[in-house]
């Protein structure tokens, strides 16, 4: 199995010294620039993480996965950068071009209710009473198979993207996205087809 993980689940030559987490997964050719990619991971689920094989995994990404949050990612994809926020669950398709700043979040994460979002504030810091935190709306965000999302791209709760398509750089999807097209602005639309040669 070739990959730079050594048998204790840490990286080779990597300055961050903790281990990848046990409910972490790779296949062959699993390729991880730093550990530290997954210091927010928070998922009690077993497997969290699933890498496919021949993944690449690069500096800047962050696995920001909640108590029940899974993410999968099918082979040869590469996440360069990326951000992954699952309360519930994330999967990227194979042979996926994930470019630097790209968010993908399954949820909201606050409520929008301004009351609530008050009582939210007061929930997450650390060095206030405790208090539950209101309950937060997921839906799973599915990216199909040789899906490009360029820089600075920001992939919200619920949304589909079909094989082949090219999501520009800066869009906001907040929509399905089709197979085979060019997915551009804010909020995104479809600008062009592709032209899918065999």
């Amino acid at each position: 199995m070739a990959t730079n993980i050594r048998p204790d689940r840490t990286v080779e030559d990597d300055w961050w010294t903790k281990p990848i987490p046990d409910n972490v997964t790779w296949g062959d050719g699993f390729y991880c620039e730093t550990a530290q990619v997954f210091r927010f991971l928070k998922s009690t689920c077993t497997p969290a993480v699933t890498l496919g094989s021949f993944v690449s995994c690069y500096a800047g990404c962050s696995f920001a996965i909640g108590k029940n949050g899974t993410v999968q990612v099918g082979d040869y994809t590469l996440l360069n950068g990326a951000l992954l926020m699952a309360e519930e669950n994330i999967t990227i398709g194979k042979h996926c071009l994930i470019s630097w700043s790209v968010a993908i979040c399954d949820s909201d994460f606050h409520p929008i209710d301004p009351a609530l979002r008050r009582l939210d504030t007061m929930a997450l810091n650390p060095y206030a009473p405790k208090l539950d935190r209101p309950p937060i709306g997921t839906k799973p965000v599915v990216i199909g198979d040789n899906v490009w999302v360029g820089f600075n791209a920001v992939i919200l709760k619920g949304v589909s993207i079909g094989e082949n398509s090219v999501i520009a750089a800066g869009t906001v999807v907040t929509k399905d996205v089709p197979a085979n097209v060019i997915f551009a602005g804010n909020p995104g639309k479809i600008v062009r087809e592709i032209e899918v040669k065999e």
